[in-house]
């Protein structure tokens, strides 16, 4: 008699909660994606275009904080060279650049006054 109560009462269907226990998780990823992934993929894709945008006589600022001019890219390599006093040459890592300060300006264009 016991027993038979027993199987009556996990004969329950439970279709439709599988979908209502993924929900939270599909909800928290979808919040995840859209205040965390989403704004770091901009910020970093916006950080490798100004890099890959830098030429000479730009004022730009390192990771480390050191604050410099542009005075050579390196062809086929991601270093430049930059000079942070008279004088004073580093080589740095393109990747290495947290803000480019004052774009210069090419030597083609004209400044309309």
């Amino acid at each position: 008699m016991f027993i038979s109560t027993a199987w009556a009462q996990g004969a329950e269907g439970g279709g439709g909660d599988a979908f209502l226990s993924l929900m939270p998780i599909v909800l928290i990823f979808a919040v995840f994606y859209f205040l965390i992934i989403r704004p770091q993929q901009k910020k970093h894709k916006q950080h490798r275009e100004a890099v890959s945008a830098v030429r000479r006589g730009d004022r730009v600022t390192t990771g480390g904080g050191i604050v410099g001019t542009v005075v050579r890219i390196e062809e086929g390599s991601d270093e430049i060279i930059v000079e942070i006093a008279e004088g004073i040459r580093v080589r740095v890592k393109k990747h290495t650049l947290m803000d480019i300060q004052a774009k210069s300006v090419p030597a083609n264009d004209t400044i309309k006054k």
